[in-house]
């Protein structure tokens, strides 16, 4: 995918402005603690990369401490809005709650909390489709080639609008590739797909989305 169809990905994943009165993008699924002030040398690690925080909260966590899971909850949430807009479009508040929660529930079960990144990732993605195709069900998505696109450059066609009439398959093995960065195996991983299928999407999805965004 050329870089200004990229960049068109990244713009519905990026956040919006925030209105005048701040108001959150999800319920937490916990109820909101005081936060306390982190160590500095976690403070330190925290600005270098937001994941080198992550370990030592995800081991607090874990141990039943509330504050560490709010911590780590508020650390993830932004990663995982960021995943949730490109996929579940208008649903991607519920999307990250149910991806939110998703994690909430398994985080007991996480094992290396070096793995924290890769796991979230699946969660989240998995999550958002699920929410689209729930979505998909009460409105049909539309057949790029049942559209007749405008051809005049003045009249462009907004990318949301072209995601919003993709699936959510195609969808999702965009952000993994384009946004993520994932290769084909590790995406087919992510969404528990074979390698041949997850060829075939990602060829479908990148020729429709070219020809709806000729940029």
């Amino acid at each position: 995918m050329k870089t200004a169809q990229a960049g068109a990905l990244r713009q519905v994943a990026a956040p919006r402005q925030a209105p005048a009165t701040p108001v959150p993008d999800t319920p937490r699924p916990v109820p909101a603690v005081p936060r306390r002030d982190p160590a500095p040398a976690q403070q330190a690690a925290a600005e270098d990369s937001p994941w080198a925080a992550a370990a030592p909260l995800v081991k607090a966590a874990q141990s039943g401490d509330a504050i560490a899971l709010n911590d780590l909850l508020g650390l993830l949430t932004p990663y995982v809005s960021r995943l949730c807009r490109p996929i579940a479009l208008d649903h991607s508040a519920d999307a990250v709650q149910e991806a939110l929660i998703a994690v909430f529930q398994g985080l007991p079960r996480l094992r290396d909390p070096q793995a924290l990144y890769a796991w979230v990732r699946t969660i989240t993605v998995r999550e958002a489709v699920r929410v689209a195709r729930r979505t998909e069900r009460e409105t049909p998505v539309c057949e790029f080639d049942d559209i007749a696109w405008p051809r005049s450059p003045e009249l462009a066609v907004d990318v949301h609008d072209v995601l919003r009439r993709m699936s959510s398959e195609h969808r999702a093995v965009l952000v993994l590739r384009e946004l993520e960065g994932l290769d084909e195996r590790s995406a087919s991983t992510v969404l528990n797909i074979t390698s041949g299928t997850m060829k075939s999407r990602l060829h479908r999805a990148r020729h429709s989305f070219r020809k709806a965004w000729p940029r």
